[in-house]
């Protein structure tokens, strides 16, 4: 039998909180390729240039809201699984961004198993790749 090379998948994350970042760093390093946006305008110039996998987006940002660079980027990347972080999970977001095709929106502080386990099913659903999303589950 032949074992099948692994996929490493590349998550950008996009927030402007340094803290928050590295946070989100220190829980998916080990499993992907990291790449870190502090604002909407960056996570923009980054997709463009070299592919990634999943975004997770902060909401309130400078210029650019998580939610307008969400819809920014699901017009170059229609399949690209993006998911919103917030401490403003309100019923409006939440239409607004299932609207504008968002994977999902996640209140802050979110609990690492949340976190993880909405990384995982997406990668799940959108890459069928049931390989990383086992070892994801497996750490939360």
């Amino acid at each position: 039998m032949i074992a099948k090379p692994e996929t490493r998948y590349e998550l950008l994350i996009v927030d402007d909180d340094s803290r928050f970042r590295e946070t989100l760093r220190l829980v998916f390093e080990p499993h992907f390729e990291l790449v870190e946006a502090e604002c909407g305008e960056e996570a923009i110039e980054i997709v463009q240039q070299h592919p990634v996998s999943l975004i997770l987006l902060d909401m309130h940002m400078a210029v650019l809201t998580g939610l307008e660079t969400l819809r920014i980027v699901r017009s170059i990347f229609a399949r690209l699984p993006c998911i919103l972080i917030t401490a403003d999970a309100t019923d409006e977001l939440r239409r607004d961004a299932a609207e504008a095709q968002a994977f999902s929106v996640l209140r802050k502080p979110v609990a690492r198993r949340e976190l993880i386990g909405t990384v995982a099913t997406a990668f799940e659903q959108v890459y069928a790749d049931a390989q990383v999303s086992g070892r994801l589950r497996g750490v939360s």
